[in-house]
């Protein structure tokens, strides 16, 4: 066996030497899955503080009643089968999520 000219001969497993590799790279793997659900949850408080924001502005500007919000969970769950982000009360929570926050994000931009 050879890599770029060199040649490789085939050696016993060092039992201690490829455990202590795999435990590496198992933690690697963990981190990771921890790095990426974190991601996942950043995007997704982001989105929800988003939606939130656009309801409220939506329903300030254009005058939109509750009702907006009932034809909205409809048309979203519609449009996303499967995901159940989308249910009335979630819809609602996010509304509420970005108006019981928004000053505290607007102090926090000011720093």
């Amino acid at each position: 066996m050879s890599i770029k000219g060199k040649v490789m001969t085939k050696k016993a497993i060092n039992i201690k030497s490829y455990a202590t590799f795999l435990e590496q790279l198992k933690k690697r793997v963990r981190e990771a899955q921890v790095k990426a659900a974190v991601s996942v949850n950043t995007e997704l408080i982001k989105l929800y503080w988003d939606i939130g924001k656009d309801i409220l502005e939506k329903q300030e500007k254009e005058g939109w009643g509750s009702q907006v919000i009932e034809k909205l969970c409809k048309d979203m769950q519609n449009a996303f089968p499967g995901i159940k982000g989308f249910s009335r009360a979630n819809i609602f929570n996010m509304r509420a999520f970005y108006q019981s926050y928004e000053k505290v994000q607007q102090a926090v931009g000011q720093f």
